[in-house]
């Protein structure tokens, strides 16, 4: 009889042992999966902080200059240009949103050609864009409606259309 109840306790005991390491490994899984999370949310953190900060030093700039218009809908432009930093700060108020699975896409306009400045957020009616890359020889800028992720070049007419403050 002492011999059944020790098979019991022992088995018992090894499907607790093997409980507790499931668990473990479960928590272990958990705190990973937490520390890559808060991993991306410093990165993107870090990201948004750099972007701010070349978004300030563009309109902060000594040779800043602006320009403002109208924009379909009923919705407010302006576009700020510093030649020193060579970069430009779209900014945009009361826009409707893009239809849905669509964006808003920027383009410089170089003398004709477009070429792409970045995306705006979706969800933003309100909002400012450091606009991806040199300004160099571009004369305005435009945007299109463009499927989510945009495109390489405008796939529809422009809903604005800028020019950039001359000097």
């Amino acid at each position: 009889p002492g011999r059944a109840a020790g098979g019991r306790t022992g088995r018992w005991s090894a499907y607790a042992l093997a409980a507790c390491l499931a668990a473990a490994a479960a928590f272990g899984g958990v705190a990973v999966w937490q520390n890559q999370v808060a991993e991306n949310a410093r990165q993107e953190a870090d990201r948004a902080q750099r972007q701010n900060e070349q978004l300030a030093q563009v309109l902060s700039a000594p040779d800043a200059r602006t320009s403002s218009g109208e924009l379909t809908g009923g919705a407010r432009g302006t576009v700020v240009v510093s030649q020193q930093q060579n970069r430009a700060v779209f900014l945009a108020s009361g826009m409707a949103p893009p239809p849905s699975g669509k964006v808003y896409q920027i383009w410089f306009n170089d003398e004709g050609t477009m070429r792409s400045a970045g995306l705006m957020d979706p969800k933003a009616s309100d909002d400012a864009v450091l606009l991806d890359g040199p300004v160099d020889r571009a004369t305005g800028m435009g945007i299109t409606v463009e499927p989510a992720g945009g495109s390489a070049e405008p796939t529809s007419d422009p809903v604005a259309l800028m020019d950039f403050p001359t000097v």
